[in-house]
């Protein structure tokens, strides 16, 4: 998972105020249904070619079953179900159906901390620690004993950010996940990953986890770590209400994100996909718990944790809306989240001297790692790890997602091929 960007552009002084305007007016209000593909621009036999490779994913016993969902110019081009929401019992898979979408959860907890930022509750570069006093004084891990978990720590030259939080620079590793060492670390201090962890509370868990060693030195490298649930307890820090809430009242429903949730009400559990996993060459439905001790049907469940970096469940059509605003400049369904300068500098590389394309909320396509891919410069995507993948580019006009819940996969490039095809199916 990499890459991402400022796609600014630069128009001339005087007509940058009536072209601003006349883009603005562009943009669509809502994401509707196309008559077919050829309305936005795609060959309907050349998306056939979706179709195929799904077809042989599932017949090959690679995957359990897939959605499909591709909008351009805001309008629904192709969306289609393939295969088995359950594969034991043949459940045909819908198109609403609802998956987990595990990392996905990030972009949607970077969104609400940078509408936050718009209200003046804080600035990116002020040290966690004004917010989280357990995160004050902040020590590098400097020796580490396999036997029993303990270690030795240094103070770290900086204190953490919450810009450094948004980018994955704050030296913060991942629970379940993350290096031998601080899975270890983590563990001892019953530190969760996020994924089903129900019965914790994110303010808790947080504040234990400012206590413990960073991997390295604020801002030195890019690590994927814990960052996002560190960010969902801000967001109850400044907000004053729960995480969940705060999603569901300012994001999710004017988004209209009708079936976007940490734990599911009772009337949406049938939609839930089941967790499938690879055992010896097949698809199987998941009997044993994921990561760290993580019940499969954790969306099922009345929980008390809510992470921001893996814990919601989603549609494709819901986290299109989402992505769809931030192709509109920060509009959608008629109501304005972000201003358009907000989601400029979220989609500007944060970390060109780390090497690491990646903005306030995704990864970017950017000039330096543009000849790796299909994308377009601007382009910012990212995925789950049960093998979710989404990307939206905002000089195509044109959202990806592709679906599907299974563990620990052998076939996470049906992405990157659902992209190939993608693109080579446009027609313009």
């Amino acid at each position: 998972m990499k890459n991402l960007l400022l796609f600014a552009v630069l128009l001339p002084v005087v007509s940058t105020s009536f072209s601003q305007s006349a883009q603005r007016s562009q943009y669509p209000k809502n994401i509707t249904p196309a008559a077919k593909p050829e309305d936005v621009a795609f060959s309907a036999e050349r998306l056939g070619r979706i179709d195929a490779m799904l077809d042989e994913y599932i017949k090959n016993q690679q995957i359990p079953g897939a959605v499909i969902y591709l909008v351009r110019d805001g309008k629904v081009a192709y969306h289609k179900a393939f295969g088995y929401s359950d594969v034991d019992k043949k459940t045909a898979l819908k198109k609403d159906d609802i998956f987990r979408i595990a990392s996905q959860s990030k972009a949607i907890t970077s969104l609400a901390v940078m509408m936050l930022w718009e209200e003046g509750r804080f600035l990116l570069d002020e040290p966690v620690s004004k917010y989280i006093p357990e995160f004050k004084s902040p020590k590098v891990l400097k020796t580490f004993n396999a036997a029993d978990s303990s270690f030795t720590a240094e103070p770290a030259k900086s204190e953490i950010t919450i810009r450094q939080l948004l980018t994955h620079s704050s030296g913060i590793d991942y629970a379940a996940i993350g290096s031998t060492e601080f899975k270890s670390i983590y563990a001892k201090a019953k530190i969760p990953s996020g994924i089903g962890n129900d019965k914790d509370v994110l303010a808790d868990k947080m504040k234990a986890l400012g206590q413990l060693p960073l991997k390295h030195n604020p801002g030195e490298r890019w690590t994927y770590g814990l960052n996002h649930d560190v960010l969902g307890y801000l967001v109850e820090v400044w907000s004053k209400m729960t995480f969940d809430k705060f999603l569901k009242t300012r994001i999710f429903d004017p988004l209209g994100m009708k079936d976007t949730y940490f734990y599911l009400p009772a009337d949406r559990h049938a939609r839930l996909v089941t967790l499938h996993q690879d055992k010896e060459g097949k698809v199987v439905t998941m009997k044993a718990n994921a990561y760290d001790g993580a019940n499969p049907e954790y969306p099922k469940l009345s929980g008390t944790y809510f992470s921001g970096g893996a814990g919601l469940s989603s549609t494709v059509e819901d986290y299109a809306k989402f992505l769809q605003m931030f192709l509109n400049k920060g509009e959608y369904n008629g109501v304005r989240l972000l201003s358009r300068k907000t989601v400029e500098l979220i989609m500007t590389d944060q970390l060109p001297v780390l090497d690491n394309e990646y903005g306030l909320a995704f990864g970017l396509e950017t000039q330096k790692n543009d000849e790796r891919s299909i994308f377009s410069t601007g382009t910012f995507s990212w995925g789950g790890a049960f093998n979710t993948h989404y990307w939206a580019d905002p000089k195509e006009r044109l959202i990806g997602l592709v679906y599907t819940n299974i563990y620990a996969t052998q076939h996470w490039q049906i992405g990157e091929r659902f992209r190939t095809l993608t693109y080579s199916a446009i027609a313009d």
